[in-house]
């Protein structure tokens, strides 16, 4: 199973493709999508679309996991992440690459094995897992990698879930 993995953000985008093959896993792709903060929300929007839609024709992942927007204290990040994952997921169903959103939570109880694990933790489980000597920067793709890890971990145990 292949897996892009999406950490969204207006701002930054994570993105970390992760390949299961048999018990080992292979880090395929990783990084991350920036768009200008002070650019049009809509010029920002269409940038993550292209980027993502360019991903996606590039890596013809066979599903895509994506961390789930969760409100926050800050209502705006929380809306403009919204809109991210959006046009992030519409560019993956006009692909008909399956999407799944995770919680933050789930994505730690995964990856660690503690739904309340630190950050430190997840990104030593990410370098443990995939064999990085380091994790690529920002924070974002680390993330993103986290959440493809978390789908992989996941999709073992969702048999007859999707239709093949």
């Amino acid at each position: 199973m292949f897996v892009l993995g999406i950490d969204p953000g207006l701002t930054t985008t994570g993105y970390g493709a992760v390949r299961r093959t048999g018990g080992s896993h292979e880090t395929v792709a990783v990084g991350v999508i920036r768009t200008e903060a002070a650019a049009m929300e809509a010029s920002r929007l269409a940038e993550i679309y292209r980027d993502i839609c360019s991903l996606l024709d590039e890596l013809e992942p066979d599903a895509m996991a994506i961390e789930r927007v969760f409100l926050n204290r800050n209502r705006s990040t929380a809306i403009g992440v919204g809109r991210a994952s959006g046009v992030i997921m519409l560019a993956a169903a006009q692909r008909e690459v399956p999407v799944d959103e995770y919680t933050p939570t789930a994505v730690k109880a995964s990856v660690t094995g503690d739904g309340a694990a630190s950050k430190v933790q997840i990104k030593q489980m990410v370098l443990r897992r995939l064999g990085l000597g380091a994790l690529p920067g920002p924070a974002d793709a680390a993330d993103a990698l986290a959440v493809a890890l978390c789908h992989l971990q996941t999709a073992r145990f969702a048999i007859g879930k999707r239709p093949a």
